[in-house]
């Protein structure tokens, strides 16, 4: 398994600050002002990155295109969530990583014209960047902001390039010995 990128721990602190828009409150609160911004926006593709957010989109009767769950909430292990996908696709991909194993499911995932749910065996956290990344421009990438609510990373040209960067400060450098 390649890791394409680690998180550093720079990175760390800089990712756990929004990068997308925060949408605060109970599930329903932000359920009803996510549908608001898909009604005012209409996305092209709608992606939803951790079991929760997943599971509450659907249960509001909302259907991403693609889902990237790893059957974990909070790091602790639960059911896996119903989310109904033409297609599922399994990976892995380390805790503080990305490998060339999830950015290749996500890019499939992305090319197909059916629903898609990816199943990480590790962590889906930083996949999000990936998503958004690859993701057509005017598409949604939603996760979850533990305790706080949903972010909403609305991509366009310019997020693609600040997430670009830090891709970029995350490049697994292997070090000369």
């Amino acid at each position: 398994m390649a890791i394409a990128y680690n998180l550093t721990s720079e990175l760390r602190l800089r990712l756990k600050k929004p990068i997308g828009t925060l949408i605060r409150g109970s599930f329903d609160e932000t359920m009803k002002t996510f549908k608001g911004m898909m009604e005012k926006e209409k996305p092209a593709v709608i992606i939803s990155v951790g079991d929760t957010v997943s599971k509450n989109l659907v249960k509001n009767r909302v259907f991403p295109h693609l889902s990237i769950v790893d059957n974990r909430v909070m790091r602790k292990e639960t059911r896996p969530i119903p989310i109904t996908a033409e297609k599922t696709i399994n990976v892995k991909n380390p805790r503080g990583t990305i490998t060339e194993e999830a950015i290749a499911g996500i890019q499939e995932a992305l090319k197909s014209s059916c629903s898609v749910k990816i199943v990480v065996d590790g962590e889906e956290d930083l996949l999000t960047l990936i998503a958004v990344f690859y993701a057509p421009e005017n598409s949604f990438v939603v996760y979850g902001q533990p305790y706080e609510g949903v972010v909403v990373v609305k991509v366009t040209r310019e997020k693609k390039a600040e997430v670009a960067g830090i891709l970029e400060a995350m490049k697994n450098v292997r070090k000369a010995k």
